[in-house]
């Protein structure tokens, strides 16, 4: 599927003029552009990301927050989806509770102020960015995963999602195996992840390396991705990732 930004922008509601914004600040780059006539063309891998972007537009969080979360070498889209449907949960109990007031209202009826409390909502998106920001934002490592990123096509996303996925199975093999983290073996599959995470996202120094196996087991959402490849991956991973960096 090729689109024409004109065809793009009237499937998603966005306008010309906002997508070429968006190319201008890397947020959503076109899959194609014509050399000849420097017309723009995005396909389906446009499409899945300008959806992720239209979430988080709807959510009201700032571009620079979403475009990190997006360029995250750590962005899980199944966890965004669970926090962005917990947030427009929110966002949906406190309009319900305006219309009961304005219901109330309308029928003379006293209403109190806590119809119009909207901080729940206000702190979890806050929390939310404020936690994007912490892990990525204005680290060389953010910049050079966004700039590396960048031009990745949908077939390159499944080749890097398809190995991530191969070397955390192979992390559960080596825990079920019997090896310990500090294994021969599990140093073996920490340098692999090390340089997996180099050649596709950014330079992985040990420093790095260290806070992402801390991350692991500290971030229930990880340690649950993770965990899907068999039960305590993170923990062994987190754990060989510590002698490893030693």
């Amino acid at each position: 599927m090729k689109m024409h930004i004109k065809e793009f922008a009237k499937l998603t509601g966005v306008s010309v003029r906002t997508l070429h914004y968006y190319d201008e600040i890397e947020l959503l780059k076109p899959s194609f552009v014509d050399e000849q006539n420097g017309y723009r063309f995005y396909d389906e891998t446009s499409l899945m990301r300008m959806q992720q972007i239209l979430f988080y537009r709807e959510l009201d969080f700032p571009l620079k927050y979403i475009q990190m979360i997006l360029s995250s070498p750590d962005y899980d889209k199944q966890n965004a989806l669970k926090e962005q449907r917990h947030l427009l949960m929110l966002k949906k109990e406190r309009l319900e509770r305006l219309i009961s007031a304005l219901d109330s209202a309308m029928k003379g009826e006293k209403i109190t102020m806590k119809a119009f409390d909207n901080s729940e909502f206000e702190a979890q998106r806050e929390q939310y960015a404020k936690e994007a920001k912490e892990k990525w934002g204005g680290t060389d490592a953010y910049r050079e995963s966004a700039e590396k990123t960048k031009d990745y096509s949908k077939e390159k996303w499944n080749e890097v999602n398809s190995a991530m996925d191969s070397i955390m199975a192979e992390f559960a093999a080596c825990k079920k195996s019997g090896s310990a983290p500090d294994s021969d073996e599990a140093m073996r599959l920490v340098k692999k992840w090390q340089d997996f995470i180099t050649a596709n996202y950014y330079t992985c120094t040990n420093e790095i390396l260290a806070g992402l196996g801390e991350m692991y087991t500290a971030d229930e959402r990880f340690r649950t991705n993770i965990d899907r490849h068999g039960e305590n991956t993170a923990q062994f991973i987190c754990e060989a990732i510590r002698v490893y960096c030693k």
